[in-house]
């Protein structure tokens, strides 16, 4: 036990994933101290994928008491105080309140794909990339199916805001969660004033409100969020050991933490983020030459812009299939443990053919905007005589889960010439040294590099976010190199030319199959 830990000099940070809700207490270095978790799944129901308020709430409080349960163990104390506090989730989603705070309709998350009519009659009028995913397009497209509720609309949010209001009574959202929210201009730092005059107009007649006065207020990383109250205190810790007062940052969504995470939130570096979904933030030096339906633009938590391929769907699928081998192993009286059967089938995929001996799937849980794949249909193809060895099969899987995200970053790269100096990745994916990382750079064509801190993900990011509230003196860039990454070491996997030559053959089949995915849709 190390009893000198300073509670007031830590910061928290809790990040709400696809499969789990993390909580992480770092030092005044940033340095992990202690954690806690709860896993949980999303459900689908009436044609939506939701998490219910009381999985939200259960779920923080779950966490936090395994965190403060950790910190107990390790250090003897009882977490009573805490520097500082940042909420983080998945990005995107729809969460519409009314007055009194009673949520109006199923809470929507990132997976759903229900908007895309209203997301393709917003970018035209937009002349603006708007995602199917982002919360503007959910609330046009209720609008478009006349729902009741779209009038009683008093306050409008994503999972990050939600719970940030749980705790501090505020109403505001970090700028990179704002800005999959409603369209964010880079120049003031708000919602575009001109979309939002564009969008008021549509909707004119049809709900009483504007849509300024239904969304979160924006704030940039550092500036003050609120304090946590007597009645956010009571409800993260029942137990009343919790003292209220506690700072809070702006909440932000998973794309931001990413970023910060891996350092990336300057002009021409990038992060690859890889988990349930997969995507790319890559900081841009400037707009786009057009409009790509699968490049989204947001920004960084300070408001730089950034493009952003996001595909729905990475590992579910390649889990699946490893759960499927743990199962088969125990039914021969062999137990392994996940990771160490992660680790053997990962490590096995480095001696398949570099383009997968002709294999092909398809890791599509659900649907895929990218490659146009209305909804989840998981595949694995292959002709009769492809070489239909385990290599060959696990190597498929693992270039599968970067596919879609190499048809979007092909545009950026080739289409748009966009520079990139540096490229991280991070994710539970990149655990198994060199395995991913190398078939990333394959289908990026580009360096990648991961950090010792690849597996913390996004609550460390969130919690150096916390951190940087209490040391704002210099911009958030800096803060990272000097405080954060400074002296820390990373590997870096250059792309072997063979390796590029076989994603490359890869993905022109993976593209050329696309049609197999869609007709199954439509037959099964």
């Amino acid at each position: 036990m190390d009893p000198c830990i300073d509670l007031c000099k830590t910061a928290l940070g809790v990040e709400f994933g696809s499969t789990r809700i993390k909580a992480v207490l770092v030092d005044e270095h940033n340095t992990p101290l202690a954690a806690g978790s709860h896993d949980w799944e999303n459900r689908h129901v009436g044609n939506v994928w939701t998490y219910t308020l009381e999985d939200i709430r259960r779920g923080l409080q779950t966490a936090y008491a395994a965190l403060k349960a950790d910190v107990k163990k390790k250090y003897g104390i009882t977490l009573c105080k805490i520097g500082a506090i940042g909420i983080s989730a998945m990005m995107h989603g729809y969460m519409a309140f009314d007055e009194s705070g009673v949520l109006l309709a199923p809470f929507l998350t990132w997976r759903n794909n229900t908007a895309a009519a209203a997301a393709e009659e917003l970018t035209a009028l937009f002349g603006y990339h708007i995602p199917a995913r982002w919360t503007i397009a959910h609330l046009y497209q209720a609008i478009l199916n006349g729902e009741e509720h779209v009038k009683n609309i008093s306050y409008l949010t994503t999972l990050s805001g939600y719970v940030h209001r749980l705790l501090t009574g505020r109403k505001v959202v970090g700028i990179g969660e704002a800005s999959g929210i409603f369209p964010v201009d880079p120049a003031t730092k708000r919602y575009s004033a001109e979309m939002l005059v564009k969008f008021d107009r549509l909707v004119l007649g049809s709900v009483p409100y504007r849509a300024e006065e239904i969304l979160p207020e924006i704030l940039l990383a550092g500036e003050d969020a609120g304090t946590l109250t007597e009645e956010g205190a009571a409800f993260l810790d029942p137990e009343g050991d919790l003292e209220p007062g506690i700072p809070l940052c702006p909440p932000e969504g998973d794309a931001g933490t990413g970023m910060v995470a891996t350092n990336a939130v300057r002009p021409r570096t990038g992060n690859v983020s890889a988990g349930t979904s997969v995507f790319a933030m890559i900081v841009l030096e400037g707009e786009l030459k057009k409009v790509h339906p699968e490049i989204d633009l947001v920004t960084t938590p300070t408001g730089e812009l950034v493009g952003m391929v996001h595909c729905n769907n990475c590992t579910s699928d390649l889990n699946a299939w490893v759960n499927l081998f743990k199962e088969f192993a125990a039914l021969l009286g062999v137990e392994k443990e996940s990771g160490e059967l992660y680790e053997l089938l990962y490590r096995k995929a480095l001696e398949g053919e570099k383009d997968c001996g002709g294999l092909l799937a398809y890791n599509y849980i659900s649907n895929e905007h990218v490659t146009r794949v209305e909804h989840g249909r998981p595949l694995f193809v292959r002709t009769a005589n492809a070489k239909f060895t385990l290599a060959n099969f696990m190597r498929a899987h693992l270039y599968s889960a970067f596919g879609a995200l190499k048809v979007g970053c092909d545009i950026l790269f080739e289409e748009e010439g966009v520079a990139l100096d540096r490229i991280t990745g991070h994710g539970g994916i990149f655990k198994t040294e060199g395995v991913a990382q190398s078939i990333l750079a394959a289908a990026l064509d580009s360096p990648v590099t991961v950090q010792s801190t690849a597996g913390e993900g996004g609550a460390w990011g969130m919690a150096i976010l916390a951190n940087y509230l209490l040391h704002r003196e210099e911009p958030l860039e800096k803060y990272l190199e000097t405080e954060v990454f400074a002296g820390q070491q990373g590997i870096t996997v250059a792309p072997d030319p063979a390796d590029v030559e076989g994603f490359r053959a890869f993905a022109k089949r993976y593209s050329g199959g696309l049609p197999i995915v869609r007709k199954a849709v439509e037959r099964l």
